[in-house]
């Protein structure tokens, strides 16, 4: 599984992190999507797309998006029981409407979030 995260949010950056320490089989690919060479190499994603919402690609090259990546994320490092509960109906319309808020304004979120535990200064 590939994930397209925003490497320069903390939160985001810090999560992935959490997800590749939990990766001991080497399931996940992480993609900065403020690399140089982004768009050429994925020339399928647009990278302003990829920063309004979190893109994942599937290992059998099927996209997800928001919430899924995270979820399937989690599911392929064995550690996602904690998250069937966001896909309950009426629990999943809530979290993908927080979601969607967090995506929108995880900078400005990260700046308050994360000032002593992700190392921003």
């Amino acid at each position: 599984m590939i994930i397209f995260y925003d490497g320069k949010c903390p939160l985001c950056s810090k999560e992935m992190q959490q997800l590749k320490h939990a990766d001991t089989r080497n399931q996940i690919v992480l993609e900065d999507i403020n690399k140089d060479d982004f768009e050429d190499r994925y020339s399928y994603i647009k990278r302003q797309d990829a920063q309004a919402f979190l893109h994942g690609q599937s290992d059998n090259g099927e996209m997800l998006y928001g919430l899924d990546v995270t979820f399937a994320a989690w599911k392929a490092v064995g550690r996602h029981s904690w998250l069937k509960i966001l896909q309950l109906p009426v629990i999943r319309f809530f979290a993908d409407l927080g979601y969607w808020v967090f995506a929108k304004y995880r900078l400005q979120i990260s700046s308050v979030l994360c000032k002593s535990s992700c190392g921003i200064k």
